[in-house]
């Protein structure tokens, strides 16, 4: 077992690891949109929605992966109004790769963050069909 960690997402604002690499797999932690250097984004939506996807896609490079070795995503919501929209932003950062995926509504986030999203990830690349 190895902790991931990279100056290129935002530091854990708790105790725990941006990631873990346990075998063959990646597990992060939930990302929201904080910048690298802490800044949490404006109150918008789709601009929340990039800075998480560019926050995991920092944080599986650093393991030694990418977003198209994803196998499953959990989304948490502060609005499901939003489903549509993350959706739309979501599909182009995977570009036709269709990983396993939950959404799930919660009440509140850390910081208020409109939007957090965690993923499993082999380390290697997927052996194709």
């Amino acid at each position: 077992m190895r902790t991931i960690q990279t100056d290129q997402a935002p530091q854990a604002i708790g105790p725990y690891s941006q990631a873990m690499k346990v075998g063959d797999f990646i597990f992060t932690s939930g990302q929201i949109a904080l910048t690298p250097n802490g800044v949490m984004v404006q109150d918008d939506i789709e601009l929340q929605t990039t800075q998480v996807m560019q926050n995991l896609k920092a944080v599986l490079e650093a393991a030694g992966s990418s977003l198209q070795n994803v196998v499953k995503t959990t989304i948490f919501l502060a609005n499901m109004d939003d489903f549509a929209k993350v959706n739309a932003i979501y599909e182009k950062w995977f570009e036709g790769h269709k990983p396993a995926r939950s959404t799930v509504a919660v009440k509140t986030l850390p910081k208020n963050a409109l939007v957090e999203i965690e993923c499993i990830a082999l380390v290697e690349a997927p052996i194709p069909n």
